[in-house]
């Protein structure tokens, strides 16, 4: 009685630390998947000097090189363990907070209501907000720079926005990606776990394949109600580096639609989808395989 109650309690302090360090290496093998294609639809939705997406690729190759593609990267790749980790950790927690379960349990045949997992998902955006903010900014701002006249690097570019903003310069368009992600990390999760359901027997659990279709639809639905907000952050995050200064939102809204129509919130989207299914299809595979091995189901 002894033995098993000391297990249990281990596996309650041990598992919220596993799904932040699942978490964290998922997000990284999802990074590299995706950058150069993040890149691309930086440049896309911030300026408006690019005719498409293939004139976007040419350009950049042309000029830069193949490392023109993958601009900024250092900088999320080491630092994407936390957000990752802050994303995929507050959500399983959350959702075991709301039902009263652990991740192996909804695994084998309990799954969540969708009401437990659309708030989960947005609790997890609004935490990972206040820890993406800053790195959002220096990512954006290294992939939209097309010579190295203004940002040497990521060290750089932090010590250029606090002289020129100070702290409050470091979360320059947190209010659109405060708006972005904590409702589409809502709808993030939700049709994640009602694809992978649907392609699991029922007492069995999720194969590979399922896992892979799930996570990369849940990419997808995501993108696209995500991008016309994507949008409007990108924008407002190259404010004052070489971009077109904003107000703030709505004002950033306003002179798009005026200047560029209602199309332009949806630049990238065709771009956004196409990254999305490979990019979560990865991140979904490498989390539910690291919580396997970190936490294997009781036999």
């Amino acid at each position: 009685m002894i033995r098993c109650l000391t297990k249990k309690l281990l596996t309650v302090e041990v598992m919220p630390s596993l799904e932040f360090a699942a978490g964290s290496i998922s997000g990284a093998v999802g990074l590299a998947v995706g950058h150069p294609l993040d890149t691309v639809k930086v440049r896309l939705q911030a300026q408006s000097m690019y005719k498409g997406f293939f004139h976007c690729v040419a350009k950049t190759y042309s000029h830069e090189g193949l490392r023109g593609f993958f601009k900024g990267m250092a900088f999320p790749v080491l630092t994407t363990g936390i957000i990752n980790s802050v994303v995929f950790g507050s959500y399983s927690n959350a959702l075991d907070y709301l039902t009263q379960s652990q991740h192996s349990d909804r695994i084998k045949g309990n799954p969540a209501s969708a009401a437990h997992v659309f708030t989960a998902g947005c609790f997890s955006g609004l935490v990972q907000t206040f820890f993406n903010a800053p790195i959002d900014l220096v990512k954006v701002r290294l992939q939209g720079q097309t010579t190295a006249d203004r940002y040497r690097g990521p060290i750089h570019c932090v010590a250029v926005i606090l002289r020129e903003g100070g702290p409050r310069g470091l979360f320059r368009g947190g209010l659109a990606l405060a708006l972005r992600d904590v409702p589409c990390y809502g709808l993030y999760f939700l049709p994640y776990e009602v694809t992978r359901k649907a392609l699991t027997e029922s007492g069995k659990q999720p194969g590979t394949f399922a896992i892979l279709m799930a996570g990369g639809v849940a990419g997808v639905v995501t993108w696209a109600f995500a991008t016309p907000m994507d949008v409007v952050k990108a924008r407002l995050q190259m404010s004052g580096a070489g971009g077109r200064e904003y107000n703030g939102v709505l004002h950033c809204m306003r002179v798009s639609i005026r200047e560029e129509g209602v199309r332009v919130f949806f630049k990238g989207l065709l771009l956004n989808s196409l990254r999305a299914f490979p990019v979560n299809a990865v991140t979904f595979l490498s989390y539910e395989s690291l919580m396997k091995i970190f936490c294997p189901p009781a036999r």
